[in-house]
C-alpha cells in the first residue's frame, strides 16, 4: 500500500455474511475509531497508521500487525509509527497505539534495533505535548514492551502478555519455568508491576476505556468554555455522611470521590498501590484529576509505590492542564524496614517534587487527619496548593496527640500507676491539642484557607475550577 493518505469508507456490517479478522490492524483501527471514516496515513511492513475519531476527539491511531512475524517490528514498521507520532504533533491531537508485537525483527539485526530506538525517541519528544494511550491486546515483548511503558496510559486486554524476555529465554538463561501469563499477564501488571493503568475485561472494553481516557486528557480548555448553561442539580448525598462515626475505623474513599464528581470516575492503576487512589473525572463538566488516600488499605499511609503512583499522576494532570482535587486522610508514612530499604525516602521525594513543580490549579480537602511529612506531601500549602479546605472532622499535626504525648510526656506517663495511665494519656493528649491550636491555628497561620461544611464541598470545587486560569505545562511525563 502506498504511504500517502487514503480514506476507507465505513460500510454497514452484516456479521452473518462477513468474516472479520480481528487481528487485522486496519480492522482494529476501524473498531477503535467508533465506526467513523478512517484515513490511512501509512502502511509499513508490520504496522498501519491512520486518523480517526474517538468520540468527538480526532486522534492519530496506529496498530502493529500480529499476522506478520508475530507483529515483530522492522525498519519499515517503525517508520510508520514514527510518522504517526509526527502527524499527531503536527495536528496537536492525541495518539493511540494498539500493540501486539514480538519486538524487533531478528533478521534485521542492529538496523531493526535502531529503528525501535527511533520509536522510543519519537514517544519521548511527544511526551507532555500530545496525550499518548497504549492498548495491549496480545504479546508485547522486548521493544514492544517498552513502547507502551513510555506512554501516558496503558490499557491491557485479557490476552495481553507484556515482558522484556519471554518464557523460553527465561528458562534457558535462569532455569526458571514460567508461562507467559504468569510472567507478564494483565493481572501481573495491574497488581504487581503497576505498568497497566486499566485492566480491561475484553478487547471491546479496552477500546471503550481508551475513548474515555482520550476524552478526559484532550480537554485542556477552561471550564467556562466547555460547560453548557448551568442547570439545577438534583440533591446529592452529603460526602461528610460517608465518613465513619468512629474516627479510628477504616473506610473506602471511593464513594466520597464519586459524590464530589459529576459521575463515577475513570480510575487509573486501581489494583496497584491501592492505599492511594488516582482517577480522572469531571467537575461541572470540566475534566479533573483526583488523588486520595484510601484508609481501607494500610490505613491510607503513604508508601513508596503509592508515592510514585501519585507523583506520575500529578505530572500527567499538569502536562495536560487538568486541575487536581486532593482528598487527604493520611496518618503518615508507613513505618518499617521494608519501606526504608524499599526506597521510601527516594520514592516519596518524587511526590514532593511533582506537587511543588506543578502549575495546574490544585485543591486540597482534608477530611479526617493529616499527620507529619505525609501532610506536607499531600498537596499542602507549603507545596503550592491553590486552596486548602478542611472539614470540621479534620486534624492537622505532626502526629496524633496520643502518639505525641508518648514522646513529650514519657516520664509523666511512666510516673502514673498502670491502672490510671489510659486516663492520664487522654488528659495529656487533650492538653497537647490545646497547645498546638488545632484547626483554628492552622487557619490563622494560613495553612488552611477555610473550614467548610462537607455538604458544600462539590459546589465550592466547581466554582474554584470555573474561576481558575487553566494552562498546560507541557512538561515531559516521565515514567516515574
Amino acid at each position: 500500500m502506498s504511504s500517502r493518505t487514503q480514506v476507507l469508507e465505513q460500510k454497514p456490517r452484516h456479521p452473518e455474511h462477513d468474516v472479520v479478522d480481528l487481528r487485522d490492524p486496519i480492522e482494529r483501527l476501524r473498531i477503535l475509531s467508533d465506526g467513523g471514516l478512517l484515513a490511512i496515513l501509512h502502511s509499513g511492513d508490520g504496522a498501519v497508521s491512520g486518523i480517526g475519531r474517538l468520540g468527538s476527539t480526532e486522534c492519530v491511531l496506529f496498530a502493529t500487525d500480529p499476522r506478520r512475524s508475530g507483529g515483530a517490528l522492522g525498519v519499515e514498521g517503525c517508520k510508520t509509527i514514527v510518522a504517526a507520532y509526527q502527524a499527531a504533533l503536527d495536528r496537536d491531537v492525541p495518539i493511540v497505539g494498539v500493540w501486539q508485537s514480538g519486538g524487533a525483527r531478528l533478521p534485521e539485526g542492529a538496523a531493526g534495533l535502531n529503528a525501535v530506538g527511533s520509536v522510543f525517541a519519537a514517544m519521548t519528544r511527544a511526551s507532555g505535548i500530545v496525550a499518548q494511550v497504549s492498548i495491549v491486546l496480545g504479546a508485547a515483548a522486548g521493544g514492544a514492551a517498552y513502547g507502551p511503558a513510555l506512554t501516558d496510559v496503558v490499557i491491557t486486554g485479557p490476552d495481553a502478555r507484556v515482558f522484556v524476555t519471554g518464557p523460553d529465554i527465561v528458562n534457558r538463561v535462569t532455569g526458571e519455568t514460567v508461562d507467559a501469563e504468569t510472567l507478564g499477564g494483565p493481572h501481573v501488571h495491574a497488581k504487581s508491576s503497576g505498568l497497566s493503568h486499566i485492566r480491561a475485561t475484553s478487547n471491546a472494553d479496552a477500546f471503550r476505556q481508551a475513548r474515555d481516557v482520550v476524552a478526559l486528557l484532550s480537554a485542556a480548555t477552561p471550564a467556562q468554555v466547555l460547560r453548557p448553561p448551568a442547570e439545577p442539580e438534583p440533591p446529592r448525598d452529603n460526602p461528610g455522611d460517608l465518613l465513619p462515626t468512629n474516627i479510628r475505623r477504616a473506610y473506602n474513599v471511593r464513594p466520597i470521590i464519586t459524590s464530589l464528581l459529576d459521575e463515577p470516575p475513570t480510575e487509573l492503576q486501581r489494583e496497584w498501590a491501592p492505599n492511594m487512589v488516582t482517577a480522572l473525572g469531571r467537575l461541572g463538566g470540566q475534566p479533573v484529576g483526583v488523588i486520595a488516600n484510601n484508609p481501607i488499605r494500610l490505613g491510607g499511609c503513604l508508601t513508596g509505590p503509592a508515592s510514585e503512583k501519585a507523583a506520575r499522576f500529578v505530572r500527567l494532570c499538569d502536562a495536560f492542564g487538568l486541575p487536581i482535587v486532593v482528598i487527604v486522610d493520611v496518618p503518615g508514612y508507613l513505618p518499617g524496614s521494608k519501606q526504608e530499604t524499599g526506597g521510601i525516602v527516594r520514592r516519596g521525594a518524587k511526590l514532593l517534587h511533582a506537587f511543588a513543580a506543578a502549575d495546574v490549579p490544585r485543591f486540597t480537602i482534608i477530611t479526617r487527619k493529616a499527620y507529619g511529612g505525609a501532610y506536607i506531601a499531600m498537596n499542602s500549602r507549603s507545596l503550592g496548593a491553590s486552596k486548602v479546605f478542611a472539614w470540621p472532622t479534620a486534624v492537622v499535626d505532626v502526629m496524633s496527640a496520643q502518639a505525641a504525648v508518648h514522646i513529650t510526656r514519657r516520664r509523666d506517663i511512666a510516673s502514673v500507676p498502670e491502672h490510671g495511665r489510659d486516663d492520664a494519656i487522654k488528659m495529656f493528649a487533650a492538653e497537647h491539642s490545646e497547645l498546638t491550636g488545632g484547626l483554628d491555628r492552622a487557619v490563622s497561620d494560613g495553612l488552611i484557607d477555610e473550614v467548610i461544611d462537607p455538604a458544600s464541598t462539590r459546589a465550592r470545587l466547581i466554582t474554584l475550577v470555573e474561576e481558575s486560569t487553566i494552562t498546560r505545562s507541557r512538561r515531559k511525563n516521565i515514567p516515574l
